[in-house]
């Protein structure tokens, strides 16, 4: 099954009232034959993404849809980061991370094959709090064997080492913690080739005292093999190629904001998350109340993440990039635009 792009974004607002309608991506096709050592900016072209129309694929019983690139706070259709859960609940809380195997357009045009956890790239954001129990459920709906391995501390037993062949399923039940901004992944050998193929997403734990209320934000750096020479052609925040170019993201002047940023990339030693005009707050993976740094660009090797806190004081567009020239030039330029 292909999931299009173009057809499955359709928001409401941001909270506060904000609205993102529509999507852009960038023609890549003409860039995959020789490569130039410096190669130049993609050209942008419109994606119409106005409408959605997605699929079941035979045997899963939930709609397979990605998450849009949004990726925000605020109801999407479902797809939002679910509100700070305090005080401690006693349920426990439940996920589906389920795995089909699809289809992704990244591009205008350009599809690339991957699987899917809840058929979305990445994968649904898991939202709890310290020390709460959450219970993970994956069945594997792809041909070949899958995993979730969840960063951050946990029961042993619950690593997410173990191979969930085709039909299986596999529960995975831990305390959440520490507090902070944890990936989880597929660990199955070679994982770093199921990274490629899209195998991740975050998991946002609360600490039990609050964090103030802000505009919130994930920015997923990924990338893209088009051409299967072993290195990335096109990098995108949350899976949608010049996206936020197009469509920035909207804020208040003066309010606060918080980015949680989450450098999923596996070809490259290093990326990177630079604000033009502005300076943040820095928490490296989000497990101190305290910030490490104000700066305007944090460093991240892969794996690492980091939470990211700051007010626009005027109106404007604020440009976000990677400071690596070939990942900004090859999709993963955007702007935030303070209103």
């Amino acid at each position: 099954m292909s999931l299009r792009r173009r057809d499955l974004f359709r928001f409401g607002g941001l909270s506060g009232g904000i609205g993102l309608v529509g999507a852009a991506g960038l023609s890549v096709g003409k860039l995959l034959g020789a490569r130039d050592a410096r190669p130049g900016p993609l050209p942008a072209l419109d994606i119409d993404c106005t409408s959605a129309a997605s699929e079941s694929p035979a045997g899963v019983g939930y709609s397979a849809t990605f998450a849009p690139p949004a990726y925000l706070t605020g109801d999407r259709d479902g797809f939002h980061i679910p509100p700070a859960r305090t005080p401690l609940s006693a349920d426990v809380r439940e996920f589906d991370l389920s795995v089909i195997e699809t289809t992704l357009e990244i591009a205008n045009g350009q599809h690339v094959n991957v699987w899917a956890y809840a058929g979305r790239v990445p994968g649904p954001i898991i939202r709890t709090t310290v020390g709460e129990r959450i219970k993970v459920t994956m069945t594997n709906h792809s041909e070949i064997a899958h995993s979730v391995h969840f960063h951050g501390a946990h029961d042993v037993m619950q690593d997410g080492l173990q191979r969930v062949g085709k039909g299986n399923t596999h529960v995975y039940q831990f305390e959440a913690g520490p507090a902070g901004l944890h990936p989880y992944h597929c660990h199955v050998p070679p994982y770093s080739w199921h990274l490629r193929k899209g195998m991740y997403g975050a998991m946002i734990v609360d600490p039990l005292d609050p964090r103030p209320a802000a505009h919130e934000f994930v920015l997923c750096l990924c990338g893209f093999d088009v051409d299967g020479d072993g290195r990335d052609d096109i990098y995108t925040w949350n899976g949608l190629a010049g996206y936020y170019e197009r469509f920035p993201l909207k804020v208040p002047v003066g309010d606060l904001v918080r980015i949680y940023v989450m450098n999923m990339l596996d070809r490259d030693p290093i990326a990177s998350f630079h604000l033009h005009a502005q300076t943040f707050d820095l928490y490296r993976s989000g497990t101190s109340i305290v910030p490490q740094e104000h700066t305007d660009i944090v460093g991240l090797g892969p794996a690492e993440r980091a939470i990211l806190e700051f007010r626009l004081p005027r109106r404007g567009r604020y440009m976000f990039h990677p400071h690596q020239s070939h990942m900004a030039e090859r999709g993963a330029m955007g702007w935030i635009v303070a209103i």
